[in-house]
């Protein structure tokens, strides 16, 4: 492993992996080395690694116009800034608009502790950072797209999880609704409903007014915020990808910084791996020096166990010896 790999950092985005999922991983991370021509294991192929594992390959031969960059990069930026301002969110790890698997884009968190309950705020802050990308696209495009499609999925499910699951709702009440019971529907499988069309109307209601008041949340945050969504959005335009300290950078106003320690960083990097190749290469001389001599002190019979013996063709019989044999066999 190279010297930038931070495992505690890997092992919070790892979070959840079986052993075989990380076994899976370190595989992956070492093809992925081996194919750039690389010695050892970076912090940058666990990263591609675990991206591919976690969502899919990224497809760069896929064309993008402009008009759909630059609406991914808005839709991404959308999601990493607001949850920057949401206390109960993980921060950002990582911002691509490269499509990777289903996914246009994609913006990672990476949880800062393992949490085994969701309070009330968590769950609100959640559905206010899914709505991010949605906003941004109003906001800055004056348009909105089908990109946000999954995560208004995401955000109406726990939005209807907290007034009929986990009796988050002050006008539904503490009241769990709807069967856990699974009825199969022909295609696919249901919930058997025991309430009534009234209390239904009530549960949609409420669901409706939890995902509104979070999407008049996010567009507050966006729009008092809009020059750093500008600035996270134009950098995505043109790099393409985000890490997290780079994402941090811009939202402080610090990216030349940043980037002049980036280069510092990458320098050393550069110089140690150099090193660390010319030391490989002065022991592979010295180990070849080594078998070379190895074999010419065998070669000349000076080894330990090697015996030599000069070896004499038999002599020829004498032309007596041979007469009296003849007369013996004569006989």
């Amino acid at each position: 492993l190279g010297e930038d790999v931070d495992l505690e950092v890997l092992a919070k985005a790892t979070s959840g992996f079986t052993g075989a999922d990380l076994a899976n991983l370190m595989n992956e991370a070492a093809l992925l080395a081996a194919r750039r021509g690389e010695k050892i294991i970076r912090d940058k192929h666990l990263q591609d690694a675990m991206m591919r594992v976690a969502v899919g390959t990224e497809k760069k031969s896929r064309k993008i116009n402009d008009h759909e960059k630059k609406l991914t990069a808005v839709h991404e930026a959308g999601h990493a800034v607001v949850s920057r301002f949401l206390p109960t969110q993980d921060p950002v790890h990582e911002v691509s608009i490269i499509p990777r698997g289903m996914a246009g884009g994609y913006t990672m968190h990476v949880p800062k502790e393992d949490v085994w309950y969701s309070s009330k705020n968590r769950m609100i802050e959640s559905i206010v950072s899914l709505l991010g990308g949605r906003v941004a696209e109003k906001i800055v495009l004056d348009d909105i797209s089908t990109g946000a499609s999954n995560d208004i999925e995401r955000a109406t499910q726990i939005a209807r999880d907290m007034v009929t699951k986990y009796g988050m709702s002050d006008v539904i009440g503490p009241v769990k609704y709807g069967s856990s019971q699974e009825v199969f529907l022909g295609k696919d499988f249901g919930h058997s409903r025991d309430y009534s069309e009234n209390v239904a109307a009530q549960i949609d209601e409420e669901i409706k007014r939890i995902v509104c008041d979070c999407f008049e949340r996010c567009e507050k945050i966006l729009s008092e915020n809009i020059e750093i969504l500008n600035r996270v959005s134009e950098y995505l335009i043109e790099h393409e990808k985000i890490t997290g300290e780079e994402f941090d950078a811009i939202f402080e106003g610090k990216l030349d910084e940043y980037e002049r320690l980036t280069r510092e960083r990458e320098m050393r990097q550069a110089e140690e791996e150099k090193r660390m190749l010319e030391r490989k290469a002065e022991e592979e001389r010295r180990l070849e020096e080594e078998r070379k001599k190895r074999e010419e002190f065998y070669r000349n019979g000076q080894g330990i166990g090697v015996i030599r013996v000069d070896v004499k063709p038999p002599e020829e019989p004498k032309e007596e010896e041979k007469t009296e044999e003849n007369k013996e066999e004569n006989e």
